[in-house]
């Protein structure tokens, strides 16, 4: 008595979109995004003081 039950819905309805290869920080080397984390720091750091004062 063996039944098949195999539920394997393949349905393609939530298909993933890649993003647009614009820009990826994976691709980055190291040094790149470091100073990409750098700048990112220092406007975060420029928003809060301008709030501030």
């Amino acid at each position: 008595m063996s039944h098949g039950h195999h539920h394997h819905h393949h349905t393609h309805e939530h298909r993933a979109i890649a993003a647009a290869p614009t820009f990826s920080l994976l691709r980055l080397s190291a040094g790149q995004r470091l100073i990409a984390a750098a700048a990112l720091l220092l406007v975060l750091w420029l928003l809060v003081l301008a709030v501030m004062g």
